[in-house]
């Protein structure tokens, strides 16, 4: 079984601050303390709402999952916490009417096109934690964070190792709905991870492996002993090793992603080893079809959505309550070959529940291009993880279907990005990239975590270390 290895250890590359790094001030205030307390009591440390809905099927919040399952230790696989839930109901193209209120888009597109199609839904369970010092960070950037001038669609300052805009600007549509996403591309998972990754693509019914890499991750953003005044403007710094396919094999990538993009744009560094040279990749980003996901998505649809948010103009819809994944750590105990079935995920092993989500819109703005013009984001309230995504093509069609399933981890405690997938709806093929699938060597190797180095997200040492 492929496993990962959560640290909470401070990474040597924090200190990579961003050189003659300006801050602008801006003009927009952050909320006020009346406002801000409500962190401490009707809202959880996150901003979601502690209380349950009306007829209970959404539960109160009462601190998450931050224990682990008796005799568990880190060499084993986190196993599933809900396996002996009983279904509540499963749906399909047979009885959604009944549940289309609760529905996005796409699941519904799905439903209609494969009447075999179905999702299973379990009780819900509000697993979402994090370590204290995350909660008090995030209660401090409620009254500090600020939109960059321009506006949040451009980043934010003042923020630093928790959720930056725990309660969004409601009084602005566009500002909310720019904040909400923000808050995903900043959510809570760890401080640093090392894992291997396999991404499958299936199309025209055949399952096929797309890619399979070693992945290491810090956050900037995320560090116990960080500061807001040491912080280096990234929020996340990947180093990625390609194995296989044999095409792919020696190629390395370095990923630095920001939080004010007016200042730091997000900066990529590729290898190509049969070149044998480093050369930035200003390309890999936005819409451009994306290795990692065979092409069929765009660097923008990992992890649902990934990346600067200049090209769109963002609102909030509203909140609503709708089924969504959650909780799936039973699905990466799965094989691929089980998992993955000719034009979906197994629905006998993914795991749906009804949770409140942050209904985003997001449309080009002027001048910007995306091969996707409009999307449509649910984010969980809990976590700010943006779990489902409908995306249309210029001619107002659905498009593409992006899908998080997430992996509660009470050791860390986070609840955690286990795999993501992107569907192509008019073509039929699908991707499927991150899974810590059963799968044999090298994939079923304990990840240990290994000291990083400065080395370790410096683009200077692309191609020269034989392994992290």
């Amino acid at each position: 079984m492929k496993r990962r290895t959560f640290n909470t250890l401070m990474t040597s590359s924090a200190s990579a601050l961003a050189a003659g790094m300006a801050v602008p001030k801006a003009a927009r205030a952050a909320v006020t303390p009346d406002m801000a307390a409500q962190l401490k009591t009707t809202l959880t440390p996150f901003g979601a709402e502690r209380a349950g809905n009306a007829d209970g099927s959404i539960p109160a919040w009462t601190g998450g999952l931050t224990t682990t399952p008796d005799g568990w230790t880190p060499a084993q696989p986190m196993p599933d916490m809900f396996k002996s839930d009983a279904k509540v109901v499963s749906i399909n193209a047979s009885n959604m009417a009944q549940y289309e209120d609760k529905l996005c888009e796409s699941v519904k597109f799905m439903m209609k096109k494969w009447p075999e199609f179905r999702i299973d839904v379990y009780p819900t369970h509000r697993t979402a934690a994090a370590p204290q010092w995350v909660y008090d960070n995030t209660y401090q950037n409620a009254l500090r964070t600020k939109p960059v001038p321009g506006g949040s669609r451009l980043g934010f300052v003042d923020a630093y190792g928790g959720v930056p805009f725990p309660i969004p600007d409601q009084s602005d549509p566009l500002e909310a709905g720019a904040q909400v996403m923000w808050n995903h591309n900043t959510r809570w998972e760890s401080c640093n991870y090392n894992r291997m990754i396999s991404s499958w693509v299936v199309s025209q019914g055949q399952l096929t492996l797309a890619l399979g890499y070693r992945n290491i991750e810090t956050s900037p953003y995320y560090q116990p002993d960080g500061t807001l005044e040491n912080y280096n403007g990234y929020i996340r710094q990947y180093h990625e090793h390609f194995y296989s396919p044999a095409n792919f094999n020696g190629q390395e990538l370095i990923e630095w992603q920001p939080t004010n993009t007016t200042n730091q744009p997000m900066q990529v560094w590729q290898y190509l080893a049969g070149q044998g040279r480093v050369r930035k990749a200003p390309e890999l980003t936005y819409d451009t079809p994306a290795s990692t996901l065979d092409g069929i998505g765009g660097y923008d649809e990992y992890y649902v959505f990934y990346g600067a948010l200049d090209r769109y103009d963002w609102k909030l819809l509203g909140k609503r309550e709708v089924y969504i994944p959650y909780n799936n750590n039973a699905l990466f105990l799965s094989t691929p070959q089980n998992a993955h079935q000719p034009h979906f995920m197994n629905p006998d092993i993914v795991r749906w529940e009804l949770h409140r989500v942050w209904v985003v819109e997001a449309t080009l703005h002027p001048g910007a291009r995306n091969v996707l013009p409009r999307r449509v984001f649910y984010v969980d309230e809990d976590t700010w993880h943006a779990v489902l995504g409908d995306a249309y093509d210029a001619q107002g069609n659905l498009y593409h279907h992006q899908i998080m399933f997430m992996e509660t981890r009470p050791d860390v405690p986070s609840t955690a990005y286990g795999n993501s997938l992107v569907y192509n709806l008019q073509a039929d093929e699908y991707v499927s990239g991150g899974g810590a699938w059963d799968m044999p060597a090298p994939y079923n190797e304990p990840v240990s975590f290994a000291p990083l180095t400065p080395n370790t997200f410096n683009p200077q040492t692309l191609g020269a270390q034989d392994s992290f």
